[in-house]
């Protein structure tokens, strides 16, 4: 079978009738098709997923600062209570551990709350910015 052989077949499938394309096959379809499905044929980025993401990075934030900020309220006295014990000494190495683990959390909640909110801005001006050249080539065309 020849390249241009291999095509037409190709292109025969394409436009034959969902029956021909046999049980059990899928049946091409263009790209540019619209598909079912959420969002169907419109991709819009603004007020969408990287807002909400950084919203819940935000969140995620002041909850890890606040459990990180009560651990060591809950932890004060134990020297006094439990003077001569060898777990004081395990206590506070798993505080401190415990302490910086959350705080690198923090830390990175923060970074991905404004990563995550410019990636928002930016999506949502390039849909503003989209719509407005397909809204002047519509206009174009209307004067035409």
């Amino acid at each position: 079978m020849t390249y241009s052989d291999r095509w037409q077949e190709l292109y025969e499938l394409a436009s034959a009738p969902s029956a021909a394309a046999g049980v059990g096959q899928e049946r091409m379809s263009l790209a540019s098709a619209s598909a079912p499905g959420p969002g169907g044929d419109k991709l819009n980025h603004s007020g969408g997923p990287w807002t909400k993401a950084s919203s819940t990075a935000g969140e995620l934030r002041t909850n890890t600062e606040t459990s990180r900020s009560s651990l060591g309220p809950g932890h004060e006295g134990i020297d006094a209570g439990a003077a001569g014990l060898t777990s004081v000494a395990s206590l506070k190495a798993v505080l401190t551990s415990w302490e910086e683990r959350l705080s690198g959390v923090r830390d990175e909640c923060e970074y991905l709350t404004g990563a995550l909110s410019k990636v928002a801005k930016e999506m949502g001006e390039t849909d503003t910015a989209v719509e407005s050249s397909f809204n002047a080539a519509r206009k174009g065309d209307q004067d035409r």
